[in-house]
């Protein structure tokens, strides 16, 4: 498998960063502001209150599909009868 030059990438983090240019063999590299890894966003402004958001609204629309999808909601039919 060959080496994909173009899906490299630079992103810049920190306060006192300089934003230096890199190159690979002859090519130089795009910088970036935001990368997405592992369904997790990195970006050089986000806070963990801003992650905990996106995560939060993520799972709400999961929840809004679910609740679209039961077509009863009667305390009977969702919770399971236990056994004796």
């Amino acid at each position: 498998m060959k080496f994909n030059k173009d899906k490299c990438g630079v992103l810049h983090l920190g306060r006192n960063n300089r934003m230096h240019l890199y190159r690979l063999g002859a090519d130089l590299l795009e910088s970036s502001s935001v990368e997405r890894d592992l369904g997790v966003l990195v970006d050089d402004r986000l806070t963990m209150s801003q992650q905990r958001a996106l995560a939060a609204k993520k799972a709400i629309g999961i929840l809004g599909c679910i609740k679209k999808s039961v077509a009863s909601r009667s305390r009977e039919i969702l919770l399971p009868s236990t056994l004796p």
